[in-house]
Formats: structure tokens, C-alpha cells, sequence
């Protein structure tokens, strides 16, 4: 992998707190030009370092005030390629994890109220070829969310 240096680090604490942040308005922090942002975002991107870009919308605002998460546990672990394409198919299924520990698949789910979940559940997740049973953790408050830091990685 391509090595990213000081100033591609700058850039990308910059614009993961603004996003909407104009171009000339990094260029002035960083002391370089406008176009040699335009070019790092772009190198960023090509190298996949910057993955996707967009706005951040409150679940809340658009109805959907409960936030859970749902391991699934399979029949067995390979039937994961079988099942994630089907739980793709629910939009209120917004993170799905393949993962280690009591769980085969741990999703994050937004639905409007209890009664919402619980139609998710037994009627969409829990149907599911492969599928042989679920636990709900319900959130209660989302006290952190943050992007990881940029500075270099400790070994």
C-alpha cells in the first residue's frame, strides 16, 4: 500500500469533521494550493484510504427512534453468503458483520418503534433460510461516534 504522508493526514482530519468544507478552505490550513488538494483527495480516494462520501442523516428525524443489535445466529457458518444477500434486502438493516464469538452475523437495525422491531424480527430476519435464532440489544443512547484518528498507527 502506498504510504500516506503529514499532509494527506491533515487533509483527512480536516474534512472527516467537515465534509462540506470548501477546497480554498483547506488549501489555507494546510498552506498548499487548491488544486493540490483537489489532487491528494482524488489520490486518497484512488487508494482507497477515502472510502464513499455524503451526509449524515438522524434516524430519529426520518421516524425510526429505536436502534438495536441483532446477532444472528446460522446453521452453520458458511451459510453467512447465503444469508447476507437476504438481509440486504432489508432497508432497515444499516451494518452487517460476519464475526467471532456467540454470534455469526452481528446487524445494526433501525425501526420505528417495538412493535416495528418485532415485525423485523419474526417476519423478515428470523424467516431467513439458515437462520436459527436472534438476540436483541436494544440501544439506549449512542454516547460515542467518532472516525478513527489519523495519525500513524502504533506497532
Amino acid at each position: 500500500m502506498e504510504k500516506i504522508d503529514n499532509l494527506d493526514r491533515k487533509i483527512l482530519e480536516i474534512i472527516m469533521s467537515n465534509a462540506r468544507i470548501a477546497s480554498k478552505d483547506i488549501a489555507a490550513v494546510c498552506g498548499v494550493s487548491r488544486a493540490a488538494i483537489h489532487q491528494r483527495i482524488q489520490r486518497l480516494a484512488d487508494l482507497g484510504v477515502i472510502v464513499g462520501s455524503g451526509y449524515k442523516v438522524n434516524p430519529k428525524m426520518l421516524g425510526y427512534s429505536t436502534c438495536t443489535f441483532i446477532g444472528v445466529n446460522l446453521e452453520r457458518g458458511a451459510m453467512y453468503r447465503n444469508v447476507v444477500p437476504e438481509l440486504q434486502k432489508i432497508p432497515e438493516i444499516v451494518d452487517c458483520h460476519f464475526t467471532t464469538g456467540p454470534y455469526s452475523i452481528l446487524v445494526k437495525v433501525f425501526a420505528r418503534d417495538n412493535e416495528h422491531l418485532m415485525d423485523l424480527l419474526n417476519n423478515k430476519i428470523q424467516n431467513i433460510v439458515g437462520v436459527t435464532g436472534t438476540e436483541t440489544l436494544i440501544s439506549l443512547d449512542n454516547s460515542i461516534h467518532r472516525e478513527l484518528p489519523v495519525n500513524e498507527p502504533r506497532s
